[in-house]
């Protein structure tokens, strides 16, 4: 056995020792309003109960069953880092046509992107005929940094201008999230994470999502044991890896890549670094947050994508589900967790496209 082999084995041994105490989340009365305002994570009682019959119903449905019947198609994979069980499938999705050269010339006209210059100040400049930077390159004063930022935009790479844009507009701005329309499809990486619990717990299920020739292809890395934590995160890892990948969550920023660089870095493998990276939930509450009263996927999906889950499993309860399979031996309960899984990076790539086909779309 390798180094991280081992070192997963004995985190995996400790971590079957402290599943029973896994629960960090509130059980509270449906239409409890002010409960769910203070709590962090919680579930209504009637989503609760729902959860537990489910769970129930599954353990008699699967019992006896091997992984390999639940989830046909699957296959172990082995790497470096040991091995975990992979699952793939697709569907059909293709990405909006976007529009480069229009979002290009979009963009030459937000002067604010030239340090020293403010909103008042660009109305000023336009009423004097600078509309783009092109024009301002003209300009005693600003044609130096104007130059510069019309080159980056020009000739610049995706995250070159992400970063000039990002340098003076908010996370959320339009023009940010056009940026992404300046990859390739194939450079997209949709990832979505299942985990134990909050920070510094292991993650049981890697979902990565990329597209190939007009197909959403999902390919999930699960654990069939703690152990193989560091095999799924070493397959994972070969994505972020890539020539040229951008990086799509949603609410990852604050959750699943510090999340992944915290088990990166617990067991000592290279750090992600330097890839753009589009959280859609920063964009969707830009867009939506005056109408929707919730922004969680599973809102966003039914309200914007028409689309309604069957039998999910609330996220919150993730662990509790995988806890049971870890005890009973009983593939059931990771069902619903996969399927929770899949179902995430898929509406997560739809959403991500309606969002983007907003900004700057082939109309």
């Amino acid at each position: 056995m390798t180094v991280m082999e081992v070192s997963g084995a004995r985190i995996g041994s400790l971590w079957r020792q402290r599943v029973d105490t896994l629960q960090e989340y509130e059980v509270i009365r449906d239409g409890n309003v002010f409960a769910a305002g203070f709590s962090n994570s919680y579930v209504c009682s009637s989503e609760y109960d729902r959860a537990r019959q489910y769970l129930r119903e599954l353990i008699n449905q699967y019992d006896g069953c091997s992984l390999e019947a639940v989830f046909s198609g699957g296959r172990e994979l082995v790497n470096d880092g040991g091995s975990c069980y992979l699952l793939e499938s697709c569907e059909p999705l293709e990405n909006p046509c976007f529009d480069e050269d229009r979002f290009r010339s979009l963009i030459s006209g937000d002067l604010t992107l030239v340090h020293g210059i403010g909103k008042s100040t660009e109305k000023r400049l336009k009423q004097r005929g600078y509309q783009t930077l092109y024009d301002l390159m003209e300009h005693p004063r600003y044609r130096t940094p104007a130059r510069r930022a019309a080159d980056c935009i020009g000739l610049g790479k995706p995250a070159d201008i992400m970063d000039l844009i990002g340098k003076r507009h908010s996370k959320s701005h339009p023009f940010v999230l056009g940026t992404a329309g300046l990859h390739e499809p194939g450079d997209y990486v949709f990832l979505d994470i299942e985990t134990l619990g909050l920070f510094s717990r292991p993650i049981i299920l890697f979902g990565v999502g990329i597209l190939e020739n007009g197909r959403l292809i999902v390919r999930q890395y699960l654990l069939r044991d703690i152990s193989e934590e560091p095999a799924a995160l070493m397959a994972t890892l070969g994505y972020l890896s890539s020539d040229h990948p951008a990086l799509v969550t949603f609410n990852g920023k604050a959750f699943d890549a510090p999340y992944v660089s915290d088990r990166l870095a617990y067991y000592g493998m290279e750090a992600i670094n330097g890839i753009p990276h589009f959280d859609v939930l920063h964009f969707s509450r830009r867009k939506w947050k005056d109408t929707l009263s919730s922004l969680r996927l599973c809102a966003l999906e039914k309200e914007i994508l028409g689309i309604s889950r069957d039998d999910d499993v609330p996220g919150q309860m993730v662990p509790e589900f995988y806890e049971t399979y870890l005890r009973s031996g009983n593939c059931g309960p990771l069902v619903p967790i996969v399927e929770h899984n899949r179902q995430d990076v898929a509406s997560l790539a739809r959403l991500f496209f309606r969002l983007l086909g907003d900004v700057c779309g082939d109309r």
